[in-house]
């Protein structure tokens, strides 16, 4: 007597499968945007762009790169927080742009928690301490020892206020507990020229930039400012390792949409970061970028920049840096 209504519900049930499924949104809906913050040929760009290539293999459209640079990536964020929120217009975020500038900048047009959400992490990096060779410094405890000998003779270069260089130097002068000079520039390379030059005492760059350097005996590193060490220096201690506790930048880059995206789409596109930087080939490609590729949930990613936020705060503030 009971058999009649089990197969009624069997039956309602699978009617109700392809039922879904046909309501559920198509996505994506033709080509996706990934804007990114700064100017084609940089590094941030080559990130975004390889994986935008697998990111579009796998969506089956093509995700096209949409470079925005501007205000420290400022421009590129704002646009993003105001365009539709579809899934088809998604955002490449740094640890600038949404940890550091809300610090930064006094008159923001976004907020990094209100007006996006997060998808996924991609990858992170760090910076290396080097100094000039005729530096009297053999690591970081001589540096560190030799400004305090001498305040305000140790200068430091970066690319600009608010710049993980210069951040990074403002860590280390509050760690440290030391009075360096802080010489800002309009980018890495000409504040490489003086180092080099020997008109600057040392510099934080990202690993990447500076193992050639290294390696041709142009620049003595001291410390990498990541938690570990780095795949492509593994001789070169962490700063922590070097004596100061709880020293860490860790320069990160992820995907973001506009704020109220539907979680499906959301879903969607973290689970395919995952899988795009979980692939042998590109936790490869990384490395050999002097990066490390971590996906993450949305919620692990949206707790970090979180986190962050509350990390560089007191940072920006001691340093007096601000740029409107």
């Amino acid at each position: 007597m009971r058999i009649a209504p089990l197969l009624l519900a069997v039956t309602a049930a699978f009617t109700l499968v392809p039922l879904a499924q046909a309501q559920a949104p198509a996505y994506p809906k033709g080509p996706v945007t990934l804007v990114v913050p700064f100017p084609a040929g940089g590094p941030t760009d080559a990130m975004a762009r390889t994986l935008a290539l697998k990111l579009g293999e796998r969506l089956g459209q093509q995700v096209v790169v949409d470079n925005k640079g501007g205000a420290g990536g400022s421009i590129a964020a704002e646009a993003v927080a105001r365009a539709a929120p579809d899934g088809q217009t998604l955002f490449f975020g740094t640890t600038g742009t949404m940890a550091i500038n809300p610090s930064l900048y006094s008159k923001l047009r976004y907020d990094p928690i209100r007006d996006f959400a997060p998808v996924s992490l991609m990858a992170t990096t760090m910076n290396v301490l080097v100094v000039n060779p005729e530096v009297p410094a053999k690591n970081l405890g001589d540096l560190v020892k030799l400004a305090k000998a001498k305040p305000n003779t140790v200068s430091y270069g970066s690319a600009g206020n608010g710049s993980s260089n210069h951040l990074s130097g403002e860590l280390l002068r509050s760690s440290a507990a030391v009075q360096i000079t802080h010489v800002p520039y309009k980018g890495s390379a000409p504040a490489l020229v003086d180092l080099l030059g020997g008109r600057l005492t040392m510099m934080f760059d990202t690993v990447a930039q500076q193992t050639g350097n290294i390696a041709a005996g142009k620049v003595r590193p001291l410390a990498v400012t990541g938690a570990k060490r780095s795949p492509l220096l593994p001789d070169v201690p962490t700063a922590q390792e070097a004596g100061l506790k709880d020293f860490d930048v860790t320069i990160w880059f992820g995907v973001l949409a506009p704020a109220g995206t539907p979680a499906p789409v959301i879903e969607r596109l973290n689970r395919e970061i995952v899988a795009v930087m979980s692939t042998d080939e590109m936790k490869k490609k990384m490395q050999a970028d002097g990066a490390e590729a971590k996906p993450t949930s949305a919620a692990e990613f949206g707790a970090l920049i979180k986190h962050d936020m509350a990390k560089w705060g007191p940072v920006v503030k001691a340093s007096g840096a601000t740029l409107d």
